[in-house]
């Protein structure tokens, strides 16, 4: 595939269909296997922590691994398309082995079977998120790509949150038969969209040169729209991670509504996939950097309310609700767009088309971002006397919970928008990056 030429709405459904299973992944094995592990197999909490900890460590470092390994390798069938078709199985093994273990699995089995998983994801989703760089040359077009699978991604979370709540009336209640339900229909359904995504034509690779390994990194270091970029996406990020780690506990003890913790997330999400078509829209009439200040501005305006809220506020609650899921859309459409943005500077300058490298080191970010906002939020709140493990729940530490679900992202997001709001690839200049690119490759 090669030319300016956008591809038709049909490939990119096909090329979008593998972020729906894959989309369904991380809610059950973040939020169900833990306590499935410690709850129904009964292992030692301490133990699935320090399992599960290594093995984000693991995902983290093979991410650049990844995206290395996926611009240097060139098979016939393509080095984005080979790289997705070679780690599906594996998805669906880890997939399986972890979410339907046997009933005395053991630490080892647990670390074993998380590991390939968290791997074979990368495998799969660092040169998948390439091959949508690469899938359009143009401004808007990046958006439209970005949009449709960062919806299908959102829908794909959605399901997985609401199968728990479906599976009961089909019959199964217990916590194994609900993670074994999700795993089969993860496994069903991967290998189905990943066939479709195959159909789908992979860009000529076009570099016109090969840089060391340490002269590519080198490059990457020298391209500061990319520094100031991914500088704001870890700081926004740092500012998401925050309420979603808090979410749970906002609503049952800030708001005293544990019966409202999954209507509400469903309510969130649904807004989350409702807002794409919106963000995508402003997109075509204004930079992409503005509208994702924009959406980023608009969750303020919605948190910035959340702190007051006490016992019993669920309708206004569910307004926050609405509006950060709008603003969701803007998160994570306009980012990813801006990414194989940034990507044009650096091929302009070196010749070499890296975008695995590239969308690897941006996927260590967001891993970077919600581990950080763990790590600060649960120690402070322990500091100020919130500890439900404990049954320490002091009126302080709920003032803290407020504080740092919502009055905290506030001022963490102003200071993404003053990095973002004068970004100097607008649709002017990403034009100009690709003449330039065109016209080297032509002569």
């Amino acid at each position: 595939m090669s030319g300016q030429s956008e591809i038709s709405r049909a490939k990119l459904i096909a090329y979008a269909a593998p972020a729906l299973p894959v989309g369904m992944l991380a809610l059950p094995f973040y939020v169900l296997v833990p306590s499935f592990y410690t709850e129904t197999i009964g292992l030692d909490i301490a133990l699935v922590g320090t399992i599960l900890f290594f093995v984000r460590v693991l995902d983290a470092v093979s991410d650049p691994l990844a995206g290395v390994f996926a611009d240097r390798i060139h098979p016939r069938m393509g080095r984005r398309r080979f790289l997705v078709a070679f780690g599906t199985p594996f998805i669906m093994l880890g997939a399986w082995m972890t979410f339907a273990p046997p009933d005395k699995a053991s630490g080892f089995y647990l670390a074993l079977w998380a590991s390939v998983l968290s791997l074979a994801t990368t495998i799969v989703q660092v040169p998948y998120a390439a091959w949508g760089a690469e899938l359009s040359r143009s401004y808007e077009g990046r958006n439209r790509i970005v949009a449709w699978r960062e919806g299908f991604t959102v829908t794909g979370t959605l399901i997985a949150l609401c199968m728990p709540a479906l599976l009961p009336a089909m019959g199964i209640s217990d916590p194994a038969g609900i993670l074994r339900g999700l795993a089969l229909l993860i496994v069903i359904l991967l290998p189905l969209a990943i066939v479709l995504c195959l159909r789908t034509p992979e860009p000529d690779n076009r570099s016109i040169t090969r840089l060391p390994l340490r002269e590519s990194f080198a490059a990457i270091m020298a391209n500061r729209p990319f520094l100031r970029l991914v500088i704001a996406f870890l700081v926004n990020g740092f500012a998401n991670g925050l309420p979603a780690t808090l979410f749970v506990f906002f609503v049952r003890e800030r708001l005293q509504s544990p019966d409202a913790v999954g209507p509400l997330l469903v309510l969130y999400f649904i807004s989350g996939i409702a807002g794409v078509p919106f963000w995508f829209w402003l997109g075509r009439h204004y930079s992409k950097h503005r509208v994702w200040c924009y959406g980023m501005l608009l969750a303020m305006a919605a948190f910035a309310f959340a702190p007051f809220l006490g016992s019993g506020d669920v309708v206004a609650f569910a307004i926050v609700c609405v509006l950060t899921g709008l603003a969701l859309g803007a998160d994570v459409v306009m980012p990813a767009s801006l990414q194989a943005d940034v990507i044009d500077v650096d091929t302009a300058r070196s010749g070499e088309e890296r975008a695995g490298l590239y969308l690897a080191l941006w996927g260590l970010a967001t891993k970077l971002s919600l581990a950080a906002a763990v790590g600060v939020a649960f120690p402070a709140l322990a500091l100020f006397g919130f500890d439900p493990a404990q049954k320490i729940i002091t009126p302080r530490g709920l003032d803290a919970l407020a504080f740092l679900y919502a009055g905290l992202p506030v001022f963490i997001k102003a200071f993404a928008i003053v990095t973002m709001w004068r970004f100097p690839i607008d649709r002017e200049a990403q034009q100009r990056l690709r003449n330039e690119i065109e016209a080297r490759l032509s002569a």
